[in-house]
């Protein structure tokens, strides 16, 4: 093959008009409206990054000295890297209403080759989203049975790597299956659970700050920034990890009721209310508490029994294990529906897109259940959140440029939602999320580039041959069956 010939192949681009028709082929139910998503947005959103990232990097880590109060601009400057990237999905998911979300959007408006890049991407970083989630849920399950004079043992609790004795973190893991079994339930059940769980999440974090309010010690404010602006900017890449999750919600946009006319409004709304919620609580969070004693693993826990409350800490340690349950199903589902999607379009064996009664491609919902489990069981929580991070910034990066090519390129194309200030919101959303890679630690990096070395190597093995976009792909028969038997 000429080196014309690959280019063009790798470069082909998914059409637009295609999109409709394989929806109605899919396999997956509707059964998602705008509340439901908006829920689903939201405990994608809010959980683990308020419950135990904004204590982490508030304290400080290992190599890592604490901000301080300062979490509060850590989390804004994420907050508005993260608002530029939402409109320019926003502006996608209203056209492009299809489950992959930054996959199928790249593999549109930039190629093939990339919307593989991307989609590879994603698995890594959603399932090591879920396994972090799951690591901050263990914390504050640790905290709980503390406060009722309980104590798992160290080996139990706590990875290798954390140099405390531990083996493997057991809770993590178990909690990583029990969300795999929910989700495999169906979509229409875990919208249900969705809704009620994030009701619940937002009353709590509301009791938080009202309560909170009252034990603020304004001393505690000074310093604001004790430790300079570097390590600001570096706690807001990994406090990024607390300002997306619409993404995730976006991969369902096949099982919405009305995808174009609901996916925008449920992305910009669940944004804006966590924002609200991030900027009241990491307020109170560093108020009521030096933040060189705040609990990395369970900060809001922490700081209730400092003030001598250790009733509302247990009870906060309780809900918010149930709250962040939430980022898990969200995540947990966002990665088996880009998985299903690069299956179904050929760049992924079609074994993985096979759906049951449900509507739910159950494979693939194991495979990253369990992986999530791995992760969570060995991995300490700074190294995959880092991981994570990494790989959704390099996902609003592919999103934003698509967004401002597709926009000149398809600019007669039906959108039910334009974002403002074209190019400007798109290339800041770039710029700021490529400034935040390059605040992640090296070792990051290389685990990165490993995976992405890895994906390419498949797609060229397997992926571009058999890519329905490919006139002699062997897999146009196996497409054919797959819809008569949806159909």
């Amino acid at each position: 093959m000429s080196t014309r010939d690959l280019t063009r192949s790798i470069m082909r681009r998914k059409p637009i008009d295609d999109i409709e028709e394989e929806n109605k082929h899919s396999g997956l139910f509707k059964s998602l409206g705008l509340w439901q998503l908006t829920a689903i947005g939201v405990g994608g959103i809010i959980g683990v990054g308020i419950f135990s990232l904004a204590g982490l990097v508030a304290h400080g880590s290992k190599g890592e000295p604490g901000v301080g109060p300062a979490v509060l601009v850590s989390f804004l400057i994420a907050g508005l890297a993260s608002a530029a990237a939402a409109l320019s999905y926003a502006e996608f998911a209203g056209m492009i209403p299809r489950a992959g979300s930054a996959y199928t959007y790249g593999y549109v408006a930039l190629g093939e080759v990339i919307g593989w890049f991307i989609g590879w991407d994603l698995l890594l970083e959603y399932i090591a989203i879920v396994a972090v989630v799951a690591i901050g849920i263990s914390g504050y399950f640790d905290a709980f049975l503390a406060g009722i004079g309980l104590h798992m043992p160290a080996w139990m609790t706590s990875t290798f790597d954390e140099g405390t004795g531990g083996v493997a973190n057991v809770p993590a893991i178990f909690v990583c299956l029990l969300v795999t079994w929910i989700l495999s339930r169906g979509t229409k059940t875990f919208g249900r659970f969705e809704l009620v769980a994030v009701a619940i999440k937002v009353v709590l974090i509301l009791f938080i700050i009202g309560l909170g309010i009252f034990y603020i010690n304004t001393n505690n404010y000074n310093p604001f920034m004790p430790s300079g602006f570097g390590p600001v900017l570096a706690g807001s890449a990994t406090v990024f990890f607390a300002v997306f999750g619409y993404d995730a919600m976006s991969t369902a946009a096949e099982e919405a009721t009305d995808g174009k006319k609901h996916m925008p409004k449920a992305i910009i709304m669940s944004l804006i209310v966590a924002m609200l919620l991030y900027v009241a609580a990491t307020l109170v969070l560093t108020g009521m508490q030096n933040y060189k004693d705040i609990d990395p693993k369970a900060g809001f826990a922490s700081a209730f029994n400092g003030v001598g409350l250790p009733v509302i800490a247990t009870i906060i340690s309780v809900f918010a294990v149930l709250s962040i349950l939430t980022v898990m199903l969200t995540f947990l589902l966002g990665v088996t529906r880009v998985w299903f999607s690069m299956s179904r379009d050929g760049l992924l064996p079609g074994w993985f897109a096979k759906t049951d009664r449900h509507g739910t491609p159950q494979r693939v919902t194991w495979i990253a259940g369990v992986a999530s489990a791995v992760l969570a069981g060995i991995f300490p929580i700074k190294a995959v959140a880092d991981l994570t991070n990494i790989g959704i910034l390099a996902a609003f990066v592919v999103v934003c440029l698509s967004v401002i090519i597709f926009r000149y390129k398809k600019p007669d194309a039906p959108r039910t939602f334009r974002l403002p200030f074209m190019p400007v919101v798109p290339l800041f959303g770039m710029l700021a999320s490529a400034f935040l890679m390059t605040q992640l630690h090296w070792e990051t990096w290389v685990r990165f580039v490993v995976w992405l070395v890895i994906g390419l190597a498949i797609y060229f093995g397997y992926g571009r041959k058999h890519s329905l976009m490919n006139p002699d792909s062997p897999r146009h028969e196996e497409a054919v069956e797959m819809q008569r038997d949806v159909g």
